[in-house]
């Protein structure tokens, strides 16, 4: 027979297990409904930040603010913007570098023209300084929105197709980068966008985009430092200048010199592989 002491040892027993089962259930529960509300909030925002992006392209044109990124702005407002530099040089250095990097940030065109009414207002060297640091920033922000918004999705569509190419191209991340952004055969705002799908750091996108947009972006502030004169006799500025062969040979050799890496890797394995 059972004695009454041993019966409520069993009864305590069974409490304690319904106790530790609900706590179980319990905790089960609130874990996901955290993470439904994590997925929740994060596909919310997702959608937040590509309706923003959306509506900055749109408003760029709805008020027509193209007409001010083209080389009739620099025509009609070269007086504006040299009394700007004489009269408030600081100021207008900080809003130029503003403006430039909310225009990468948002994809918006003319960016050629910014870059040229930089040297314009600033000189070569200066503005070309303003430039490569507006342009860094917009083009950090990108990429942070749309590995945030898109990247996990994409990689998740994709599969393996991505997996393989991400695992290629993070091998070289560094060199590649900086051929993308050495070469002026590819739009920039692409350029920002393919490395966030591929699983880039963003210490290696940020190094290479700085080191990368240095050339093109003095090339052109160098054409604007030129514009006034040429404004003057009535002619136009040149936009295929960064192809003439004093400008493009150069570039083609540093980005030349990115290969190195790549190539030496691929040596070196093939000759590994050789060995075993």
């Amino acid at each position: 027979m059972v004695s009454r002491s041993q019966c409520s040892s069993i009864n305590a027993g069974s409490e304690r297990q319904i106790t530790n089962k609900g706590s179980k259930i319990e905790t089960s529960n609130e874990q996901g409904q955290s993470s439904a509300d994590t997925k929740l909030s994060f596909s919310a925002g997702r959608i937040v930040l590509l309706v923003l992006l959306t509506i900055g392209l749109a408003a760029f044109f709805a008020f027509g603010l193209e007409k001010f990124v083209s080389l009739n702005a620099l025509k009609e407002y070269r007086e504006t913007l040299q009394g700007w530099v004489a009269n408030h040089e600081v100021v207008t250095a900080l809003a130029f570098a503003a403006i430039y990097a909310l225009a990468v940030a948002f994809s918006l065109p003319g960016a050629v023209f910014i870059t040229i009414a930089g040297g314009f207002m600033f000189g070569p060297y200066l503005g070309t300084m303003y430039v490569v640091v507006g342009a860094t920033i917009g083009a950090i922000a990108v990429f942070l929105a749309a590995k945030y918004a898109l990247g996990e999705t994409l990689r998740a569509k994709t599969g393996s197709a991505m997996k393989h190419m991400e695992a290629g191209f993070r091998e070289n991340e560094m060199s590649y980068l900086l051929i993308l952004r050495l070469v002026p055969l590819f739009p920039f705002w692409l350029v920002n966008l393919v490395p966030a799908f591929l699983g880039v750091s963003l210490r290696t996108y940020t190094i290479a985009t700085l080191l990368g947009i240095i050339p093109a972006a003095f090339v052109y502030s160098l054409l604007g430092d030129g514009a006034g004169a040429v404004l003057d006799t009535g002619g136009d500025l040149d936009l295929r200048i960064i192809f003439e062969p004093r400008f493009l040979a150069p570039i083609i050799g540093l980005a030349a010199l990115a290969c190195i890496p790549i190539v030496y890797k691929r040596i070196k394995a093939g000759k590994d592989g050789a060995a075993n």
